[in-house]
């Protein structure tokens, strides 16, 4: 690091520089006040909903299990991996099982 020395061993001291341009004061932030939000005559009214009562009782049992009980499905096959395909005949199911040995 290279410092110039004058005459008496010590650091110059630089002049400071004149500032081009504007000069502005200092900023002073404004003095706090809490917020009051102003009247709005535009907020709507919320509707009370007569679905939900205390009166009316829920029913949260477990619903009936769905089951196929037609004739027309006779099976179900798996085409390729987990890709299942009702058969509804025996030619169907003949050519599903074609299909996957090739």
């Amino acid at each position: 690091m290279f410092l110039d020395l004058s005459a008496n061993n010590k650091p110059r001291r630089r002049k400071a520089k004149k500032v081009k341009g504007e000069v502005y004061e200092k900023y002073t932030p404004p003095k706090f006040q809490a917020y009051t939000p102003p009247p709005n005559p535009y907020y709507r009214e919320t509707p009370k909903y007569n679905s939900v009562s205390s009166n009316t009782a829920i029913n949260t049992s477990k619903p009936e299990r769905k089951e196929y009980t037609g004739t027309l499905v006779k099976g179900i096959a798996t085409m390729h991996k987990s890709n299942a395909v009702p058969i509804i005949n025996d030619e169907e199911a003949k050519d599903i099982s074609r299909m996957r040995r090739g």
